[in-house]
């Protein structure tokens, strides 16, 4: 009688823009024909895994390969409520190319991470809607708002569990296949700072600001607020690698210092049987536009431990 192959569990770590490379490590997957029977994913991670456990990763890869920087700050939607971004234009647009699908009715099981802000409570979404769960996850405090769910706000599930190989074991998983995007994140540079205005729009800009503080015009100062982010986005996409940190830099920075820490605890006590780490810390938060490079690192460091994953099979 031959002997049942174990349960292959595949935890896909949050990073956003590098969590592409998960796409390339599941690529690999399939050209070896290594079937996969569990995924988890946090933050981007939910993304990638609940696009390929609904069988529509082909299709939101199609889509990455095109984009540019330009279209990013279009799904850019600026709040001052919970966040930087609001996150439901990013949302639309996922809604429009991937279709939505229940959780519990997918072909295998998956299940996303997310945190209660509360409480700090790991919270695993393994049923509702997709797309909401995937909302939940990609919650980074203090860039995305937090999202609401029976009765309790959610953020990033980053917060508590960068990679999810407890959640894997959890849903049946007999080998686990994690992949961490942050192994080398720390020490890595930041780019360009924003060019200036030129003077002369600099100094009327100082002047419009003057005269709406002399008025007590709050409207006036939040409606240039609202406006004056875009500027900023385009320069986040046209910076250098010798510069101060933005804003966002500092923002990410701080929660991937802390992911890091926690990823080591984690794994400590509960090691996957294969780790996999892309080495991408030159993609920043938002650069979801380099997705082939991501993609392509994701199958090499995929490629270089086939031998290791291939053993999982035995």
């Amino acid at each position: 009688m031959s002997r049942r192959r174990p349960r292959i569990g595949l935890a896909l770590g949050g990073g956003a823009a590098r969590g592409w490379a998960h796409i390339g490590v599941i690529q690999y997957l399939k050209d070896e024909g290594i079937d996969v029977d569990v995924i988890c994913g946090t933050s981007i991670g939910s993304i990638v895994g609940g696009a390929e456990a609904a069988g529509q990763l082909d299709t939101l890869r199609e889509w990455l390969e095109q984009l540019e920087w330009q279209d990013i700050i279009r799904y850019l939607d600026v709040t001052f409520t919970g966040g930087l971004l609001q996150g439901t234009k990013l949302m639309d647009f996922f809604r429009e190319r991937l279709q939505d699908a229940e959780i519990d009715k997918l072909d295998r099981p998956f299940a996303a991470v997310a945190t209660e802000l509360s409480n700090g409570q790991e919270v695993w979404l393994q049923s509702g809607s997709l797309m909401d769960a995937m909302r939940a996850s990609i919650a980074l405090p203090g860039l995305f708002t937090p999202v609401e769910r029976d009765g309790r706000w959610l953020v990033d599930g980053g917060l508590v569990n960068p990679v999810p190989v407890s959640l894997c074991r959890a849903l049946g998983a007999e080998r686990i296949i994690a992949v961490d995007l942050n192994s080398d994140i720390l020490g890595r540079r930041t780019g360009k700072p924003p060019r200036s205005l030129p003077a002369e729009e600099d100094e009327s800009a100082q002047k419009a600001w003057g005269k709406m503080l002399r008025k007590g015009d709050w409207q006036g100062m939040f409606q240039t607020l609202f406006h004056a982010p875009m500027e900023q986005w385009k320069s986040y996409f046209q910076r250098e690698a010798s510069a101060p940190p933005s804003l966002v830099d500092v923002l990410a920075q701080s929660v991937y210092i802390m992911q890091v820490r926690i990823t080591r605890a984690r794994m400590a006590g509960d090691p996957p049987d294969v780790l996999l780490t892309p080495r991408l810390s030159q993609i920043r938060l938002l650069e979801f536009h380099r997705a082939t490079e991501a993609i392509e690192e994701g199958y090499k460091v995929a490629r270089r431990a086939g031998d290791q994953i291939k053993r999982l099979l035995e």
